[in-house]
């Protein structure tokens, strides 16, 4: 049966109308949003005193890392940079079970329904054991993201990544062990076998791949691996220019800049998202917006381990897409991603409100697009706005709560992207199925303490 969504407000084509309903039909899309005309019944939910917008849609993250948080913020433990954080991030990669693994999952997509995301990309890519053997199910460790996903009821883009080495002339790194897959074949035989099981799932869940970046992926397994993600229509999502020594291994190997390397193998396409692109040279913003590419930006995250700050100014002027993720989930927020993406420029340029006006569009639409529209077509689904035909994917805030109170319908966007708690958010709505029902998910605790319990046993150091 199909239901009628009634708010006071609802987000359609960029601003708040009143007076609308959304019904999702019962295949868990959306049927029709326009003005009320359902008066009773059981099949209409009345909410009276909240918003309702289109879910969010986090395109880059790495669960297993929600298991870090509270242990690298020591220069003691995790070093001064992205380079040395990386090894207690692989000591916690070590650690985990297959099940402890599920169990991080679904803490890090509970926390995400919260905060209003319907949508994860997730660029999976621990595979082996810790003693870097393959399991009987060389899928094993994706199957149990995915397993957490449905357990918590997000959508799931499950992004099968390619790690094939350490760097260009660099040893082995042990820390890695459960990332490496060195044979090309092997890789797209088990990605082939992952996509055609995850075919016949629920529709909630959907595959892409991720060769993880210049540096662990050598130039013949990356043309494999892109030419197959073009063959089959799939999104393609990689690192790129995270960090300048990237830049330069880069042309150390390939005597090319990584963007006029990727262009050359024919990456720069729609199809293709680029997460970070924060260190760009010359003539490379050039490259991507020719090919209409996205970028992943992961502010928190980025802000946390020092990468730098996106030059997303320049790139939407070039025409390049952006698109959200939480990557380590230092912080678990899509809107806190959009309004650091335009507070950093603001300290770059000593001004304020930056992106307005680009695209066309007034500065909180834009920031909100970023978190929707832009990362629906970054994972190729069919969500990120109220529109018939759409994934019945949404979420609502309360009109009440404390840090929007008082918006009126022209600004509520703006108190929202700027200013809105996380608390204010109350309902979240997945294909059609009620996950988040008056700011609370029905498995919380049981999910919580299973998490605890992971947190327990690996202590507070790695």
């Amino acid at each position: 049966m199909s239901v009628s969504y009634q708010p006071d407000l609802v987000y359609v084509d960029g601003r708040f109308r009143s007076g609308y309903e959304v019904v999702v039909a019962d295949d868990g899309t959306i049927f029709s949003v326009g003005p009320t005309k359902t008066d009773g019944g059981p099949d209409v939910r009345r909410l009276p005193g909240r918003a309702l917008l289109p879910g969010m849609i986090d395109i880059h993250s790495h669960s297993f890392q929600r298991a870090l948080r509270g242990k690298a913020e020591s220069r003691r433990r995790s070093g001064p940079d992205f380079w040395s954080w990386r090894n207690i991030m692989y000591r916690c990669a070590l650690a985990l079970t297959p099940e402890e693994i599920y169990h991080v999952a679904r803490m890090a997509f509970l926390e995400m329904t919260l905060a209003g995301i319907t949508t994860v990309g997730e660029f999976h890519y621990l595979h082996r054991t810790p003693a870097g053997e393959a399991y009987a199910d060389p899928n094993l460790l994706a199957k149990q993201v995915i397993r957490g996903a449905e357990s918590v009821g997000i959508r799931i883009v499950l992004l099968r990544c390619a790690y094939a080495r350490a760097g260009f002339k660099l040893p082995p790194d042990s820390g890695q062990i459960r990332f490496i897959e060195p044979d090309m074949e092997r890789f797209l035989r088990d990605s082939e076998t992952l996509r055609n099981e995850i075919a016949v799932m629920a529709s909630t869940i959907s595959f892409g791949l991720a060769p993880h970046s210049v540096r662990a992926v050598p130039r013949d397994y990356l043309k494999a691996i892109s030419g197959w993600a073009q063959t089959h229509g799939l999104p393609l999502h990689m690192h790129v220019a995270e960090q300048p020594a990237e830049i330069e291994a880069c042309v150390a190997e390939y005597g090319a800049t990584p963007f006029e390397f990727l262009d050359g193998l024919g990456l720069m396409t729609p199809d293709f998202t680029a997460i970070h692109a924060i260190h760009l040279q010359a003539g490379e913003m050039e490259r991507m917006g020719r090919g209409k590419i996205t970028v992943g930006a992961c502010p928190t995250t980025e802000r946390n381990l020092g990468d730098g700050i996106l030059d997303a100014d320049a790139l939407i002027d070039a025409g390049v897409s952006i698109a959200l993720g939480t990557d380590s989930h230092t912080q678990t927020d899509a809107l806190e991603n959009a309004r650091e993406l335009e507070s950093n420029l603001r300290l770059r340029h000593l001004q304020r409100a930056v992106l307005d006006g680009r695209q066309g569009e007034a500065l909180p639409v834009l920031l909100f697009d970023f978190a929707t529209r832009a990362g629906a077509r970054s994972l190729h689904v069919e969500a990120g706005s109220l529109e018939a035909g759409k994934a019945a994917d949404f979420f609502t805030v309360d009109l009440s709560e404390a840090s929007i109170a008082g918006s009126l319908p022209d600004e509520l966007l703006t108190n929202i992207v700027f200013s809105m708690s996380p608390r204010a958010i109350r309902d979240v709505v997945v294909d059609g199925r009620v996950v988040v029902d008056d700011g609370r998910h029905a498995m919380q605790g049981e999910i919580v303490e299973a998490f605890r319990s992971v947190q327990r046993r690996l202590g507070t150091e790695l």
